[in-house]
């Protein structure tokens, strides 16, 4: 014999079944049974693994761009895309000094290439590292050097 419990839930699953195939003659006394979880909720929101984190708010500062750009611009060059920085610069619309200046961000120590490229977004005003403040640095080959100079560059500015 079933307990009355057992009974009631019986009963209300059949109801539950009938109008989820479409019979709307459930009786007036009938009893939905829902399962709540009653543990306690984890702090913090659930993130799916494949929902990419949400974007920093504001802009990539301009010599974060001029430094990927000049990569991008080497590769080119590098996989004959394009024969020269001169045919570069032209396809470009961009003067070949103008094209030189960019380049030249390729010279600075690998390091201080990797702090640009990640430097944080620039979310009102101007960005604090400019293509102006780098050129100190800029103004050597010698890495040590221009590690020295960009420590300087970046006490003064960040």
């Amino acid at each position: 014999m079933m307990a009355e419990g057992e009974a009631g839930m019986e009963e209300a699953d059949l109801h539950q079944a009938e109008a989820a195939a479409g019979d709307m003659k459930v009786s007036a006394g009938a009893r939905i049974v829902v399962a709540v979880p009653w543990g306690r909720r984890e702090v913090g929101p659930e993130r799916d693994a494949d929902v990419p984190e949400p974007r920093p708010r504001g802009r990539i500062p301009r010599i974060a761009r001029l430094l990927a750009l000049a990569h991008h611009i080497q590769h080119l060059l590098d996989t004959r895309v394009v024969a020269s920085q001169t045919e570069l610069a032209r396809l470009a619309k961009i003067s070949t000094a103008r094209c030189t200046q960019i380049m030249n961000l390729l010279v600075l120590a690998p390091d201080i290439q990797e702090e640009i490229l990640f430097l944080a977004p620039v979310c009102k005003g101007r960005a604090a590292i400019t293509k102006k403040k780098l050129k100190p640095v800029l103004a050597t080959l010698v890495w040590d050097e221009q590690r020295r100079r960009w420590a300087e560059v970046k006490q003064r500015q960040l």
